[in-house]
């Protein structure tokens, strides 16, 4: 029964995840609720190693229907790890707590921003081409990559929004690319808790094959509807985000 829970959720995550990123949010929590007693670092490895399966799924749908910049997403690639490592390594030195109070803020303005420039990743005209576009991209996965392996939350929405704001993506574009370098700083995660011994292969399995056939579905929706979709997508999990990390930072 446990293993069909955590794998339904799985599903849905990998759905929410294809589209616009944060399939966290269901996941986690369905993990930690199924398996209370369980090492937090298991659960999260679980985690990982079912949507790292999704996200590459996805990803190889959108490579086949939208524009992806390879030139400039392979290098970006390579600084998201770089900076996930990194990440990684700072959080066994300086505790991320204060993030703790700072994202929902962060979040927030996110949010407001989006909301106010309706007309934003509407359009799909990239700013930059070539090494320019490349330099960009390469800042953001290394950044972004850093956050992600040092705290973590709204790292996938913080690749969308960057790409809508800083190169001029529509929101679709903007999903299909982001998956790349967040498939970057995912792997390097996943390959730490592999090598520590966190994770339980009998759950990760049956759930990555869930997250696989959610992703498809997600994709499959994301192309047939378009950017304006992925937009309300992406305005739904950053409010639900700024819901739980207020949560998590003020009342836990």
């Amino acid at each position: 029964m446990e293993i069909f829970i955590v794998s339904l959720a799985s599903l849905f995550a990998g759905l929410v995840d294809s589209i616009v990123g944060g399939g966290g949010l269901i996941l986690v929590p369905a993990l930690f609720a199924t398996f209370p007693t369980a090492p937090p670092a298991t659960l999260l490895g679980c985690n990982k190693s079912a949507s790292i399966w999704g996200t590459s799924f996805a990803t190889y749908q959108f490579s086949r229907k939208v524009d992806m910049r390879w030139a400039a997403l392979l290098p970006a690639a390579m600084a998201g790890i770089l900076g996930s490592l990194g990440g990684a390594w700072t959080v066994t030195h300086i505790d991320p707590g204060f993030l703790r109070q700072a994202l929902p803020f962060l979040l927030l303005a996110l949010l407001a921003y989006t909301l106010a420039k309706k007309e934003m990743g509407q359009i799909h005209a990239p700013l930059f081409s070539g090494r320019r576009e490349a330099y960009v991209t390469i800042l953001m996965g290394l950044l972004i990559g850093f956050y992600d392996g040092f705290f973590g939350p709204g790292a996938g929405s913080f690749f969308v929004f960057a790409y809508v704001r800083l190169l001029g993506y529509d929101f679709l574009n903007a999903s299909a690319n982001a998956k790349v370098l967040n498939l970057a700083s995912n792997f390097s995660a996943l390959v730490l808790f592999t090598l520590q011994g966190h994770v339980w292969w009998h759950l990760a399995i049956p759930m990555a094959i869930a997250n696989v056939v959610g992703s498809l579905i997600g994709t499959r929706l994301a192309l047939k509807h378009g950017a304006g979709f992925v937009r309300y997508v992406f305005l739904a999990v950053v409010s639900a985000l700024i819901l739980k990390t207020t949560y998590d930072g003020f009342f836990r």
